[in-house]
């Protein structure tokens, strides 16, 4: 039995609407017999989102906890905690992390040392592990002469998610911008761009039995923001941060964690580059665990905007996931619907993918206009 609290609320600084509404998303990992908590707004889509999952086969726990409050997680041993982050990111989660603290310390540090990319650029030097030119700073007033730095780069807050705080520079005067733009006090790095031709995912789990590779897919972005994934990738480089996984584990982290890596062409075919670790569930982790129970192979994952408030509102009709072809839409972050938006999993040939995303566009855009 697993506790399931994916609340992100005090592990980000984004503060778009809906941020609130994430914890749903855990309750597609989940068994019979655990126990989830969702926040209490999601109380009002729960009949319809277990109707759906009911129709697709996909099992999950009824058992659900109507509060985010991780005093509730207190009660249970570590290993039955399952958390979106763990670990203490920003200062407005200080309280929240300190109950995890008592419950694993050493998964807690492991997770807060390698979430700063500054830190996680000296593991990589250490342990030999291909990055790409990057200078760190411990606060903007180290920063020194704005045209030694390679352009275009990115600047970006040691500490960020969801693509807050990094800054594309194309020049000094958009780099001096960006840095003025951070706390003074706050660690950063300059990134030198590099030329990929894909960005991928490489994911790991940690269970009783020890350290495994997840899944490698490829990353589907907007700008710097994460916006999907698709699986089966043709690039699964794990050798490139299996030393960094390796040390990871060796210090005590368990769960899910990934790394994102870039992919660059050259004559002699292509070369990899680790960029950062996520030390915790990311947004292709839950896809990805939902495609492994429905027995899904072939995939990607989407979000998507709606006009539509309430999942009973989406009609899927014949879109909806059939268990017996293993194509189909799945509903993966659907609290979000409240705010707009939905992330979906498109299961099936890179072809049925593609069929699937412009249908469901097409009709959730004909549906507002019917609701207009």
């Amino acid at each position: 039995m697993k506790i399931f609290n994916h609340d992100i609320m005090m592990s980000t600084l984004d503060k778009n609407e809906g941020v609130h509404l994430f914890s749903g998303r855990a309750l597609g990992l989940s068994s019979p017999g655990d126990k989830v908590q969702l926040h209490p707004d999601l109380i009002h889509d729960w009949p319809a989102i277990q109707e759906h999952y009911a129709r697709i086969g996909l099992e999950h726990s009824s058992d659900i906890i109507w509060n985010v409050d991780f005093d509730e997680l207190t009660q249970h041993a570590p290993d039955e905690v399952s958390v979106y982050f763990f670990g203490h990111a920003f200062e407005h989660n200080q309280h929240y992390a300190q109950r995890l603290q008592q419950l694993d310390s050493d998964w807690y540090e492991t997770v807060r040392y390698i979430n700063s990319k500054n830190n996680f650029m000296e593991l990589a030097h250490r342990l030999g592990v291909a990055v790409p030119f990057t200078q760190c700073f411990g606060h903007r007033g180290e920063l020194g002469n704005l045209e030694a730095f390679p352009y275009p780069c990115y600047v970006k807050l040691a500490v960020s998610d969801h693509g807050v705080g990094i800054v594309r520079c194309e020049n000094s005067a958009d780099l001096l911008a960006a840095v003025e733009q951070f706390p003074k006090d706050k660690p950063f790095q300059i990134q030198a761009e590099i030329q990929a031709s894909a960005f991928l995912n490489l994911q790991y789990r940690v269970t009783e039995t020890g350290l495994g590779r997840s899944l490698a897919s490829e990353q589907i972005l907007d700008g710097c923001v994460h916006g999907g994934n698709r699986y089966p990738t043709k690039h699964e480089p794990w050798h490139v941060v299996e030393p960094m996984a390796q040390w990871m584990f060796e210090r005590g982290m368990k769960g899910i964690f990934a790394f994102d890596v870039a992919v660059v062409d050259t004559a002699e075919g292509p070369s990899y580059c680790a960029i950062e670790c996520n030390p915790r569930f990311n947004g292709s982790s839950y896809p990805t665990e939902i495609a492994r129970l429905l027995g899904v192979d072939t995939w990607r994952s989407e979000t998507l905007h709606t006009h539509h408030r309430r999942i009973s509102e989406l009609n899927l009709e014949e879109l909806e996931f059939d268990p017996a072809t293993k194509a189909g839409v799945v509903l993966v972050n659907w609290g979000t619907v409240q705010a707009g938006t939905l992330s979906v999993l498109l299961a099936g040939t890179v072809e049925q993918q593609a069929d699937l995303s412009r249908r469901i566009r097409h009709q959730w855009s004909r549906q507002m206009a019917v609701v207009r």
